[in-house]
């Protein structure tokens, strides 16, 4: 592990120095806001301070663990450790899918639990995706959304990065119940939690490097990819028609025709992705690469 703990030290005063500065600007906007044309974010001043805040953070600190931990540890390894994680999260994957009103989820949410924990050593193994029993995704702000809760204004937190006023209630319930976090004694609790969230920076390093190639405003970029992913996953894949939004009424450029490619109204799929842009039809929101699920993950330092 010398070359994870050499890339925490290196450059720790040019690190430290642009924390500070990132800092510095999060204290001079205060709880700015600004009347932005996109009625989701009207936080839009303190979201952006936000948003430098985290982008600093983890060019310092984020990227040059995540970057050493990788060269460090071989993709198996890496792939144990992801494993071990996602096998814990079936446990409230489930939970949700049986709140959702969806109880042949769940149990399969279970199963995969009971599986991979036997059969696949606590987890280290995905033996149930093997067998052919699904990975969801599904948490406390999905849960709440199910149930007709408004999503609320976008907000991006410190560290915890993109969400919403539902999600944030959401997010406080998933960190409530994690495992992880409850785990004791608390030197485990927090190696684990630590090894959980560079484990996920490092699988998301790729990512990170498309959407710097992707996007005018990483900020929009980011905002409205998290939007419209987080509102696919309330509705399993399947979200109902929207109105178009006030930003292209106002910009009819950005209604596309029906059909046609999605790619030349915001951004345009870097040759690097090589993935189809994200499905057509559903919602009138604008259209991103199909990659932008990892590209929205990989601003986010997770909890």
């Amino acid at each position: 592990m010398s070359g994870l703990w050499a890339g925490v030290r290196g450059g720790r005063g040019a690190r430290l120095k642009v924390l500070l500065a990132a800092f510095a600007l999060v204290l001079a906007s205060g709880c700015a806001t600004t009347n932005g044309s996109d009625p989701r974010d009207p936080l839009e001043g303190f979201n952006r301070s936000m948003y430098a805040f985290n982008d600093a953070f983890d060019e310092a600190i984020g990227k040059p663990v995540a970057s050493a931990y990788k060269s460090t540890l071989p993709e198996p390894v890496r792939g144990w450790v992801r494993n071990f994680f996602a096998n814990i999260g079936d446990l409230f994957i489930g939970l949700n899918n049986l709140l959702q009103g969806k109880p042949a989820d769940s149990v399969n949410d279970w199963a995969r639990f009971a599986f991979n924990t036997i059969f696949g050593v606590f987890g280290i193994n995905d033996i149930a995706s093997e067998m052919g029993l699904e990975k969801h995704n599904e948490d406390f702000g999905q849960t709440f959304g199910r149930w007709g809760s408004p999503s609320g204004a976008y907000l991006v937190w410190p560290l915890a990065g993109p969400s919403t006023v539902r999600d944030s209630a959401g997010g406080l319930l998933d960190l409530y119940f994690d495992p992880v976090r409850r785990h004791q004694p608390d030197d485990a609790r927090l190696f684990a939690g630590l090894l959980r969230a560079v484990n996920q920076r490092a699988d998301l390093l790729d990512a990170s490097r498309i959407l710097e190639e992707a996007a005018l405003d990483k900020y929009l970029f980011q905002r409205d990819a998290f939007l419209q992913r987080r509102r696919g996953l309330i509705h399993d894949g399947n979200p109902p028609r929207e109105s178009p939004s006030s930003r292209e009424r106002m910009n009819p450029r950005l209604q596309a025709e029906p059909g046609a490619p999605a790619a030349d109204r915001l951004f345009e799929e870097p040759a690097a992705a090589g993935a189809a842009v994200a499905e057509q039809a559903h919602s009138y929101e604008p259209r991103l690469p199909a990659n932008y699920e990892a590209v929205v993950a990989a601003s986010r330092v997770r909890r």
